[in-house]
């Protein structure tokens, strides 16, 4: 692999404001794109690891790495195909769970910086947040590996922030294997997801049987109560937008104006946001 790669990662990095992908930016900055480590961070790689690629001395990145690289820089499909031919490798086709974001996705995003918003692909894991997201819930996409995915804390995961009833979490627990094994039928080829649902029905019994039940379905959010250690406990409603084409999913936190929940989501992004670039 030539350094046409790390180039062109470096080029692209100099044009990702840290706003626009859910970073607050800290100290003073020589320019407005990404920092090395700010790259790394939203990729889930190491920091010395991007400087190695970026100055050629790591070759033959993984097809997980471009596509993480790719993601972070916010890259359009033409741009991730020509990063994975740079690292010669064969862009992953449409028989793949996508994970491309496109500029729509992340101006949406931008525009609701006052709410809480993540985007996960149609495998339930957790591509991109904003902070207010990450705040809330705490859950972070540069997360490695299956820690990134929504149904993967949910069976071998510890207790997160959401409050739920043993009812509910069953119900939980049953819409979101019966909505990955549309997701399954729907892309039978991709290896991740293959691996995904091996290892969880080896981690989890209890993923395993509702596995072997068959069961298709949609997952669909709604009010969910969140225990937040810093603003205490707020109700929100939970929608889910699915961006078709891309067959992504966006899940979407509000609360009712004038409630003490909105009052919560208030301060929760004066209180806590700001120190999510010092974790």
């Amino acid at each position: 692999m030539s350094n046409d790669f790390g180039a062109a990662v470096r080029r692209w990095r100099d044009r990702v404001r840290p706003e626009s992908a859910g970073l607050t930016p800290v100290g003073q900055r020589r320019a407005a794109g990404l920092r090395r480590e700010e790259l790394a961070l939203l990729a889930g790689i190491s920091a010395d690891y991007v400087t190695r690629l970026e100055q050629g001395r790591a070759s033959h990145p993984s097809d997980q790495v471009v596509e993480a690289l790719a993601r972070a820089l916010r890259l359009s499909e033409t741009e991730r195909e020509h990063l994975f031919r740079l690292a010669g490798l064969v862009p992953p086709g449409r028989d793949r769970v996508p994970g491309a974001l496109t500029p729509s996705v992340h101006r949406l995003l931008e525009r609701l910086a006052g709410t809480p918003v993540a985007v996960f692909d149609a495998a339930w894991t957790l591509l991109l947040a904003n902070p207010l997201h990450t705040a809330l819930l705490g859950e972070r996409p540069a997360w490695r590996e299956h820690r990134r995915n929504g149904v993967w804390w949910t069976f071998t995961g510890a207790p997160g922030r959401v409050r739920q009833s043993p009812e509910e979490r069953r119900a939980t627990e049953v819409a979101l294997v019966a909505d990955l094994r549309a997701t399954a039928s729907r892309y039978p080829a991709d290896p991740e997801l293959s691996a995904l649902v091996t290892e969880l029905r080896a981690a989890s019994p209890r993923f395993a049987e509702l596995w072997a039940s068959g069961t298709v379905g949609r997952h669909v959010a709604a009010r969910k109560t969140v225990d937040h250690p810093d603003v205490g406990s707020l109700t929100l409603d939970c929608d889910i937008l699915t961006v078709a084409g891309d067959d992504l999913r966006v899940m979407v936190y509000t609360a009712e104006p004038g409630t003490t929940d909105a009052d919560a989501l208030t301060l929760l992004a004066t209180r806590v946001v700001p120190t999510l670039a010092a974790v």
